[in-house]
């Protein structure tokens, strides 16, 4: 059975150890708080309850069983196959604690960082071992959102990136890999756009935080909860990206403003997108994932519309 090794179980570590508990693993738990190494598998174990009652969890009881809090970091990482890292968010922390892990960790021992902005080179460069580490950021909370984001440093072995992959798999999480380091990652790049435009809007009196939530919450949230933004304007136009962009791009790159330049959507970036892409599907095809989109998101609606309010 394999085994992960959690350094730091707040609220992101306390996650993983629900994601890699349910997902059949031994679960190694440490903070340098003892309290919260202390208190997380309860915490955990009621988090696994939770889950349990939608089905996503088969055996809560068992999961909460292959937790385990320790007592030292070196004895957190001694003999497992992965450790996640979820400690402070700052290059000194970082610097501190992966001089640590790379020192007591099994030279074979993949090292992840769930940091949400800094790179894996600014704590990386220096360790013997940086070939095996690398960023896995989740998202909060990462035990119902799965998504992953692989970051590696430019001196991560491609080999440890695909175990990596691998891994996160097995476990029902989403990886994605970036193919170079940017700080803020990919999700954090895109919600941080969002977030300013959201703040200019209701500063500058367009319309209330309250109503510009309910775009997000009952609008874009819904669009985007079964598809990207690629794919969501690739079935929004008859010949798909490249003909969403010729029609629209002009309009959305004014929209955009800085710092995005006018040709934004222009056909040399349409280029590069579709190269990573895979083609543009027949007029048939858009027709068929429409109709299961609208379905998916029938079936949401019905959730949502089922489920009360947060009243506090």
């Amino acid at each position: 059975m394999p085994t992960v090794g959690l350094v730091g179980v707040g609220l992101i570590g306390r996650a993983w150890a629900n994601v890699f508990s349910r997902a059949g693993w031994n679960v190694k738990c440490w903070d340098a708080n003892a309290e919260a190494t202390a208190n997380a598998p309860k915490l955990v174990a009621q988090s696994l309850q939770d889950l349990a009652v939608h089905g996503l969890v088969d055996d809560p009881e068992a999961a909460a069983r292959r937790i385990a809090p320790v007592g030292t970091l070196a004895e957190a990482v001694t003999g497992v196959d992965l450790v996640q890292e979820s400690g402070p968010e700052t290059i000194e922390a970082k610097i501190a604690i992966w001089q640590q892990l790379d020192a007591a960790a099994a030279p074979e021992t993949i090292l992840a960082s769930s940091s949400s902005a800094i790179v894996a080179s600014r704590f990386t460069e220096a360790l013997k071992g940086r070939h095996r580490c690398l960023i896995a950021h989740p998202v909060n909370p990462p035990h119902v959102v799965p998504v992953v984001e692989l970051s590696p440093a430019p001196w991560t072995d491609p080999a440890v990136v695909k175990r990596a992959r691998s891994i996160y798999e097995s476990i029902g999480q989403v990886p994605m890999e970036l193919k170079k380091e940017i700080d803020g990652f990919i999700l954090n790049r895109m919600q941080a756009v969002l977030l300013a435009e959201a703040f200019r809007l209701v500063s500058e009196g367009y319309c209330s935080a309250e109503d510009l939530d309910k775009t997000i919450a009952h609008g874009l949230g819904l669009r985007w909860s079964f598809m990207g933004p690629f794919e969501t304007i690739e079935m929004n136009a008859p010949g798909g990206i490249p003909d969403y962009c010729a029609r629209f791009g002009g309009a959305w790159a004014s929209l955009a403003g800085r710092p995005y330049e006018p040709d934004v959507l222009g056909p040399e970036n349409v280029a590069r997108v579709m190269a990573s892409w895979g083609g543009t599907p027949s007029a048939e095809d858009i027709a068929k994932k429409s109709r299961w989109r609208d379905e998916r998101l029938a079936a949401l609606a019905a959730h949502k519309k089922a489920q009360k309010a947060y009243n506090g």
